[in-house]
């Protein structure tokens, strides 16, 4: 027995290798800049396997990484606020993992490749919200994160761009942010749950190319400090839109 055994039907040896280095790539990227996991892997690796495999892969890989720190979130948190939003993706991540599991995978792949490229627009312009605290609008906020993550996992950047222009000390936003996730990302376990995303082949995946992403958040972690932040931002920022081109299915003929 090898472990091409252990695969999913759909997956082959050397599928299974490019996720992993797919992962180990995005993996760099989170644990360096804090960002940009989910969106440079969504786009190749759905350009790979199955958008609904590969998204409940990275769910599950990310929410076992994520779970060792929300204790401390819980206490440095504004928990009455992140609840606000929080409402918002319990409404959004159904509705985004609904048309993740009734789309076809190319439709799927188009969407998650606009969705991408426009959240990296977001990134770029450096937007942070400056304005009023209202309840609608968080609900909104979260809202948007929810059905981009129970679409792709991709709800990174909205949260990110509003909390971190917040007159809040910056320690509480990062635990508001890890504590959103965590809330976002049990909903979107139990929403792929139930809509049998998440299979025994994504979590036998998930053993597979787990550790491989782990190494790679260890080793961005290591060259924190070593290299300006700001070079690995504009390396991470060239890495998504290089994700977004090379995972259109418009050229699955050429480079596939």
């Amino acid at each position: 027995m090898n472990l091409a055994d252990f695969l999913p039907k759909d997956v082959s040896l050397t599928i299974a290798m490019a996720l992993c280095a797919v992962a180990f790539v995005s993996g760099t990227a989170r644990g360096f800049s804090g960002f940009g996991s989910a969106l440079i892997f969504m786009p190749l690796a759905s350009s790979f396997a199955a958008p609904r495999l590969v998204a409940a892969l990275l769910l599950v890989i990310d929410f076992v990484a994520a779970v060792p720190l929300l204790p401390d979130a819980w206490r440095k948190a504004d928990r009455k606020a992140t609840a606000v939003i929080v409402l918002g993706a319990l409404i959004g991540v159904p509705i985004g993992t609904y048309f993740l599991s009734v789309l076809e995978p190319v439709t799927t792949r188009w969407i998650i490749s606009c969705f991408v490229a426009a959240l990296l627009l977001l990134l770029l312009s450096g937007w942070r919200y400056r304005g009023k605290d209202h309840a609608w609008l968080s609900v909104g906020i979260g809202g948007l994160s929810g059905f981009c993550s129970g679409l792709a996992q991709t709800g990174g950047p909205p949260i990110v761009g509003y909390w971190l222009g917040r007159p809040i000390a910056s320690i509480v936003a990062r635990a508001n942010i890890l504590l959103f996730f965590g809330a976002s990302d049990f909903f979107s376990m139990v929403s792929y749950a139930t809509t049998g995303l998440i299979s025994r082949e994504s979590l036998v995946l998930s053993l597979i190319v787990g550790p491989v992403y782990a190494i790679g958040v260890a080793f961005g972690a290591s060259l924190f400090g070593r290299a300006s932040e700001k070079m690995f931002r504009g390396i991470c920022y060239a890495l998504i839109a290089m994700a977004v081109v090379f995972g259109l299915p418009a050229l699955d003929g050429v480079l596939r």
